[in-house]
């Protein structure tokens, strides 16, 4: 199993990303950068981020250089989302995940989201998650 938010749990959804054909031609001509900040993590705050570059995906740990959209939320709203607990909407309706950046990038690139997770349920159903409750 591993780790939510540790390197290897990183490494996992950069190789599941890379490897997928259709996230590669949803984003031959996006570039767009999602950086991902959970505060109170069992090692500390974390931060990685997802980056689309031409058709080329990946993930990594750390902050973005220059990330187009910021997304911050504390260890409890990050788990709930990765394991469909409640939706990033939900979440960012309930003041619980914090959005900086373009917004509209979000809403005008669904499908590339939609397709990544997809890809990331196979790195789910081999996470270890907190328990929380």
């Amino acid at each position: 199993m591993l780790a939510f938010l540790s390197p290897e749990w990183i490494e996992a959804l950069d190789e599941a990303l890379a490897a997928d054909a259709a996230v590669a031609r949803l984003t031959e001509h996006l570039d767009l950068t999602i950086e991902q900040e959970v505060a109170g993590g069992p090692d500390g705050d974390v931060s990685y981020h997802l980056a689309f570059v031409r058709g080329e995906a990946s993930v990594r740990p750390g902050p973005a250089p220059e990330a187009t959209v910021r997304l911050s939320q504390d260890l409890a709203t990050a788990a709930a989302i990765a394991t469909g607990a409640t939706s990033a909407q939900r979440a960012f309706m309930a003041g619980r995940l914090r959005v900086g950046g373009d917004l509209r990038v979000l809403l005008d690139h669904g499908d590339v989201l939609a397709q990544v997770s997809d890809v990331f349920a196979v790195v789910r159903a081999r996470t270890d998650f907190p328990d929380l409750g």
